[in-house]
């Protein structure tokens, strides 16, 4: 699963390269086939994050017991707190002080 801040429009190619089949993004309006500079749902960001994969738990049975949730930005702390085992990935300097002082995992891909 990806769920991301980003639009739907650029990062569903991404997730479909990938094979990931479950994409939560911000969904943007498109009115007579344009985009209008709106969201539509709630975006997918900080806490909205929260409320739209809870959303898709529940249309799904699950729950997030034993989940991970990787991140690079503070703006997902709303997220990191909710899950099992979140980590820090090449975190901006708020999350990872914020990582440091919870004793998360903090990573590097580069």
């Amino acid at each position: 699963m990806i769920i991301t801040a980003t639009n739907r429009f650029v990062t569903g190619p991404i997730a479909e390269r990938l094979g990931v089949e479950t994409l939560i993004a911000t969904e943007c309006e498109m009115r007579d086939g344009r985009y209008t500079g709106q969201t539509f749902d709630v975006p997918c960001f900080q806490g909205g994050k929260v409320v739209r994969l809870q959303r898709w738990l529940d249309e799904n049975g699950l729950d997030l017991e034993g989940a991970s949730f990787y991140s690079d930005s503070l703006n997902d702390l709303p997220l990191l707190e909710k899950v099992s085992r979140p980590v820090a990935v090449d975190p901006d300097p708020r999350l990872r002080a914020e990582a440091e002082k919870r004793g998360w995992p903090i990573i590097s891909l580069r």
